[in-house]
């Protein structure tokens, strides 16, 4: 039987709320005292000619900016010859909380995925999911873009743009890439949160099924967000063939 909470009157409900707050407000504050540390950090130097491929050919990690002082990347794990439904359930889950960039241009910041794969193939899956983020693949210059870090995980990078120059500000990968998202956080809000066996939550309360590869961002053999594409009629072949060519 699924557990569910202690009824209680509404002042007492009131109270509780109430008391939690103040370890909420404080947990606002020690945010905002992290991104101001953050905003102190010291920057290092990158190559600005640092070679990327986009959909009109080579690109720099310069261009990449599309003009903007700031720019922020997030490195998308790939699969190469991997079917749309082996792809990336956790790059999946990111890349589709990020939809409206105009707030992002506001303060001149650029966003942009930098896939760790082959172009054609990932923007053939960016565009079977409807993403219309830039897109590039950084994979012939993961070894610069990523020094000291592990390939193949998702990461999210912060850059600045100083005229010609080009310096990284800030990393983070596994959970930090929750920035990203809406939809824990709001899962977070709720009385079940997120429903996975890590949290701390009372005895009864449910679980969300996992399948065999353990992975809550997946359900019935994909990654969740891929779903609704199949059900609107997206086809999901990553490698058709367009005017006789491989595209």
């Amino acid at each position: 039987m699924t557990g569910i909470p202690a009824i209680a009157d509404r002042a007492t409900w009131q109270a509780e709320i109430d008391a939690l707050r103040v370890r909420e407000k404080a947990h606002t504050r020690e945010g905002d005292a992290i991104a101001a540390a953050r905003r102190r950090l010291p920057m290092v130097e990158l190559d600005a000619s640092t070679p990327l491929r986009g959909p009109n050919g080579p690109v720099t990690l310069l261009d990449t900016f599309e003009g903007r002082t700031q720019l922020i990347a997030y490195y998308f794990m790939w699969h190469t010859g991997h079917s749309a439904a082996e792809q990336c359930e956790g790059c999946t889950w990111c890349t589709t909380s990020v939809d409206e960039l105009s707030y992002l241009h506001s303060r001149d910041i650029t966003y942009a995925v930098f896939c760790q794969g082959p172009l054609d193939e990932s923007r053939r899956y960016r565009d079977f999911m409807g993403w219309q983020m830039p897109w590039y693949s950084a994979q012939e210059s993961l070894d610069t873009l990523l020094v000291g870090r592990q390939k193949g995980l998702m990461h999210l990078v912060c850059y600045l743009r100083d005229g010609e120059r080009v310096f990284e500000t800030y990393w983070t990968n596994y959970r930090g890439v929750e920035a990203m998202d809406y939809s824990l956080s709001l899962m977070d809000l709720t009385i079940y949160g997120r429903q996975e066996d890590w949290e701390e939550s009372p005895v009864g309360w449910p679980i969300f099924p996992l399948g065999d590869d353990r992975q809550p961002m997946r359900k019935d053999g994909r990654p969740i967000a891929q779903w609704p594409r199949l059900q609107a009629g997206h086809s999901d072949d990553l490698t058709s063939q367009r005017d006789g060519r491989q595209k």
